[in-house]
């Protein structure tokens, strides 16, 4: 009888270690103050690979902006300025950037970076910065 209450014992914090894991992985999405930069009224994560943040910087300045720091920090895949997408491969992650108009003087920037399929996001954060650093 000892016998299985030690095993008992020592298949508990493993089976909550799992529990924990899994919580982690699949957890709600957390807020993040991703930096200050220059006209943006506020950045957070939205999800586990994506920072997204809003400015008054005009869409044109802002696309440039992204173009210019994706073929910086590695190779554009795909970019369609009508639909504000930019695919990039930046430090063996793909880099998504979405650009959205929400009024005139106010466009939205989303930035979704995942590696071997695993969220990255301080490479999210860091390129969101940097787009926002560049139009300062």
């Amino acid at each position: 009888m000892a016998s299985k209450e030690y095993q008992f014992k020592k298949i508990i914090p493993i089976f909550l270690l799992l529990i924990f894991m899994f919580t982690g992985v699949c957890g709600c999405a957390t807020a993040l103050v991703v930096g200050a930069a220059v006209g943006v009224v506020g950045g957070y994560a939205i999800s586990k690979d994506t920072i997204e943040g809003e400015t008054d910087v005009d869409y044109d300045n802002l696309w440039r902006a992204a173009l210019r720091i994706s073929r910086i920090r590695g190779t554009i895949r795909e970019e369609d300025k009508a639909r504000g997408l930019i695919d990039a491969e930046i430090e063996a992650s793909r880099v998504y950037i979405r650009l959205s108009r929400l009024t005139a003087a106010t466009t939205r920037l989303r930035v979704s970076a995942r590696k071997y399929h695993f969220p990255n996001l301080n490479l999210a954060q860091d390129m969101f910065v940097k787009i926002m650093e560049e139009v300062k």
